[in-house]
């Protein structure tokens, strides 16, 4: 078992830090799981829970580590790269990836649309929108919160149950149509407690709005999608010539 010198002139906390990284490295630590506690390492290397606190907020704020609330501290699983280059989905990104993407629908239901949304998919402003809200996960772990509107006369035979697989697949398998482009902004933002909550994180957590229309190959948008992704599980990536 790695230990602490206590003479040694280098910070203890920081040499508890160092030990926590080599046990992630070295696996002892896995992804995903919960992390002894700040009184377990207290009692473990005889050191103080504030000097504990110290090194485990450090590797937090590294996003090395990551906590839920109530629950305790965990390994942040390895970040999920997404390079804009081309369109695709998100379930083909996880696969390619080798994760297994899983959705699960909070939200599919027909609202009117405002201003916004009826701009962007051009549409009539008495207009009505598919609108559905979706938990994409990786490997069972929250990635994203989607919320997609899309022309409620396009997707009148889309289903709640397939809208837990991919929908671009369902609207160039069935509904024979081609997606090509897509236009997107993306910000940084804070997680409120409701997302907070479903993406398993702390209210106030980095999180990454992404504000994407999507277009047919015709050029007509079919898709106006919000997704809000845990910064600490995402790595966009651009290529940039000159």
């Amino acid at each position: 078992m790695l230990m602490i010198n206590k003479n040694s002139p280098v910070p203890i906390y920081y040499q508890l830090e160092e030990i926590i990284r080599q046990q992630i490295d070295d696996g002892t630590l896995m992804p995903g799981k919960a992390i002894p506690s700040e009184r377990e390492y207290a009692e473990l290397y005889q050191i103080s829970r504030m000097t504990v606190r110290q090194a485990i907020n450090k590797l937090v704020n590294e996003g090395l580590l990551y906590r839920k609330k109530g629950t305790g501290t965990f390994v942040q699983p390895k970040k999920v790269e997404q390079v804009f280059q081309k369109l695709t989905s998100f379930s083909e990104d996880m696969i390619e990836r080798g994760l297994v993407p899983k959705s699960k629908v909070l939200t599919f239901e027909h609202v009117p649309v405002n201003d916004l949304i009826a701009k962007s998919l051009k549409l009539e402003n008495n207009s009505t929108a598919l609108k559905i809200v979706r938990i994409r996960y990786a490997d069972d772990s929250p990635m994203a919160i989607e919320t997609s509107y899309m022309p409620a006369d396009l997707m009148k035979d889309l289903q709640p149950e397939q809208a837990e697989e991919s929908i671009y697949e369902f609207i160039e398998k069935n509904l024979q149509l081609k997606i090509q482009t897509a236009y997107q902004e993306l910000e940084a933002t804070i997680a409120d407690e409701k997302l907070a909550n479903l993406l398993n994180i702390s209210e106030g957590d980095p999180v990454l709005l992404i504000n994407r229309i999507t277009y047919t190959s015709d050029g007509i948008p079919f898709e106006f999608c919000q997704s809000s992704f845990c910064a600490y599980r995402y790595r966009f990536i651009n290529y940039l010539t000159r």
